[in-house]
């Protein structure tokens, strides 16, 4: 067993006490420090893998947004963890049996992989990203294009959820303001000046100090 084995053990212990603290941890904002650990982690084993630009993408979108958004509205919203936690022990065997039918297809997905894909020799100037972005834009193009479509309508979906029209909401007409005209927005008011004004205020104080 070489260093390298040793690290990736090492990193992946940590990979799975983050993650299943994530599940477990009372604190909401203890569960979103603990899946940033889980993020470096897998950045990590990503980096032993030699998959460089995956593991800085996972730092900078996951890490750097995702998570820090997670924190902004765990911290700002008002969540009741008592309630939230109602039965869990209730539906506990169904999750379990969930994740173990994931985790046996996970398994056999990586079993078949390594029993059938065959390492290759890479030269000096082979890049990782640009393989990336030939098994995205060229192999995997028609299901790279349908996520995009799903994410695109969960996003609309989601604005249309949480979008809520006031009643006492002002909403003006475009068309009604490409026919406005002058006279409609401008009035011209004649006011007195002020050097006036503050003639008449002089003179009516003195007056009352002398009647004084």
């Amino acid at each position: 067993m070489n260093f390298e084995t040793i690290v990736f053990y090492i990193f992946s212990a940590i990979l799975l006490l983050s993650a299943l603290r994530v599940v477990t941890a009372r604190s909401p904002i203890h569960a979103a420090l603990a899946l940033v650990l889980a993020f470096f982690t897998a950045a990590s084993i990503w980096l032993l893998l030699e998959a460089e630009f995956l593991a800085i993408t996972l730092v900078l979108v996951y890490v750097g947004a995702v998570t820090v958004l997670f924190l902004f509205v765990v911290m700002t919203l008002d969540i009741d963890v008592a309630k939230m936690r109602e039965g869990f022990w209730r539906h506990l065997p169904l999750a379990l049996a969930a994740g173990a039918v994931m985790a046996t297809e996970m398994i056999l997905v990586l079993r078949t992989r390594t029993d059938t894909v065959a390492p290759r020799n890479l030269d000096t100037h082979y890049s990782n990203t640009k393989e990336l972005g030939r098994l995205l834009y060229v192999d995997y193009v028609y299901p790279f294009e349908i996520a995009a479509v799903l994410l695109l309508v969960a996003i609309i979906a989601a604005i249309a959820l949480t979008m809520r029209r006031r009643k006492d909401t002002k909403y003006i007409d475009p068309a009604d303001q490409v026919k406005v005209r002058r006279q409609d927005r401008i009035r011209l008011v004649s006011m007195p000046a002020e050097t006036a004004r503050m003639k008449d205020e002089g003179e009516r104080m003195t007056n009352e100090e002398e009647r004084g």
